[in-house]
């Protein structure tokens, strides 16, 4: 007997054009893409009977001649200055592992890190000996990508006055592909609260602090419980 299976309704042909400024294009694995044979292949797709195939599920991109599928839920793929939220995962000599969703841990230097008080000087023998009095297991940081590995491992660092560890607030997780690169990650919202918004998918949301010291970041050590009040309340409610 034979089968036939089709989607609930048909599914609108992709453009050949395939314009730069054109609105995205949802595939699916399979999908042919173009046939046009003067197109390069890229990541998630593959040339199959003279047709550009999609292997992966995402968004089609085109860069001049180069395409390749974006997929829609996929690991965090480290670019150097991309501002990223992570976990302290474990303390080496003269580091820390730091979970950001990526396939590797990414590491995070003693040397590339502020010292309490945003002292300038090499790091002694007696700061690594302190290492897990600055960042200890399951201690939440903002970061900067230095650099990217051949393996894809991501090297972190804190030494702008922004960044560091972080305090009091909640984390969120969702998709890195949700997560757009742009001028600033650091958001002040009129309800009261601060998000930091990493290009890996990890949101950190936190109270407005109400005195903005610019001379003390990279450390923070606030242990404090929060107290609930309406502001806290009206940040539980809002959707990023």
């Amino acid at each position: 007997m034979a089968l036939e299976m089709r989607l609930p309704r048909a599914r609108k042909p992709l453009s050949e054009s395939l314009g730069r400024d054109s609105k995205k294009h949802l595939v699916v694995p399979g999908d042919t893409i173009t046939t046009d044979t003067g197109f390069m292949r890229g990541h998630g797709t593959y040339m199959g009977e003279e047709k550009l195939i999609a292997s992966v599920a995402g968004s089609v991109e085109r860069v001049n001649k180069l395409i390749c599928v974006k997929a829609l839920k996929t690991r965090y793929n480290g670019e150097v200055g991309d501002i990223v939220v992570g976990r302290i995962t474990e303390v080496q000599q003269k580091r820390w592992k730091v979970e950001t969703n990526s396939r590797l841990d990414s590491v995070l230097l003693l040397s590339s890190m502020n010292l309490p008080g945003g002292e300038l000087r090499r790091r002694s023998a007696e700061d690594e000996l302190a290492m897990r009095g600055f960042l200890q297991e399951g201690d939440l940081i903002s970061a900067e990508v230095q650099a990217v590995f051949s393996d894809g491992a991501v090297s972190l660092h804190t030494r702008s006055l922004k960044y560091g560890k972080l305090g009091q607030g909640a984390l969120v997780q969702v998709s890195p592909a949700l997560v757009k690169r742009q001028k600033t990650h650091f958001h002040d919202l009129p309800c009261g609260a601060s998000v930091i918004l990493g290009n890996n998918g990890f949101i950190w949301i936190y109270p407005t602090p109400e005195h903005k010291d610019e001379e003390a970041g990279g450390f923070i050590a606030n242990l404090e419980v929060l107290s609930s009040n309406p502001s806290n309340h009206m940040v539980a409610h809002n959707h990023l």
